[in-house]
């Protein structure tokens, strides 16, 4: 299998960013949230289930998953968000694998924002790369972003792992705080870097 690295973040790091900066260096980038977006589209292959599990109200008028209602419904409702991942997580694991499975380069990268969270990713890449900013950052660029209150911004962050917890869980950080340090180079340094560790594990 391909050398993989989990590429994760809290809300309004900059994940994107830093994966688009690894992928002009021609690295295959695997993002779990475009594929839960694809899944969930008009003719997405979670929607029947979806339609089944929570009804037609969730459903929007072009056959698409109507997000605000289910991040609603979702949002401080355990059993609804266990009910709703049963469904989805499964076919993001498939379609990942597939994508990964296709992948050509030296090395790839998984763009999972819950990979912390999840439990079961770790084991799954070589190497967790986190990308890092400071609380008040994130804030800030998802209220620019997504014109979102600082409380959904603030209530949307107490469902992820703190930052804390995603340090502990790095073996590389990227530092994406703004006037810190030019981001090019320290994706060009991490990429240099696992090219040598994609190599050793291939036995080259």
């Amino acid at each position: 299998m391909t050398y993989a690295i989990g590429l994760t973040g809290g809300i309004g790091s900059g994940k994107t960013t830093i994966a688009n900066l690894f992928a002009t260096h021609g690295i295959t980038i695997i993002d779990t949230d475009a594929i839960a977006h694809a899944i969930t589209a008009p003719g997405g292959a979670a929607m029947p289930a979806i339609r089944r599990e929570f009804g037609d109200t969730f459903v929007a008028p072009d056959g698409s998953l109507d997000r605000a209602r289910m991040r609603e419904a979702v949002f401080g409702d355990n059993l609804a968000k266990t009910r709703l991942e049963a469904i989805t997580h499964p076919l993001i694991r498939t379609e990942s694998e597939r994508a990964a499975a296709e992948a050509e380069g030296p090395y790839l990268i998984f763009v999972v924002p819950l990979l912390v969270e999840s439990g079961t990713w770790r084991q799954r890449v070589q190497r967790v790369l986190v990308v890092d900013c400071a609380e008040e950052t994130q804030i800030a660029r998802v209220m620019s972003r997504n014109h979102f209150t600082r409380e959904q911004v603030q209530a949307i962050m107490v469902r992820q792992a703190t930052r804390a917890q995603r340090l502990s869980a790095a073996d590389d950080v990227i530092d994406n705080d703004v006037q810190h340090a030019p981001l090019a180079p320290q994706v060009d340094r991490l990429h240099a870097a696992y090219l040598k560790l994609a190599a050793q594990a291939q036995g080259n």
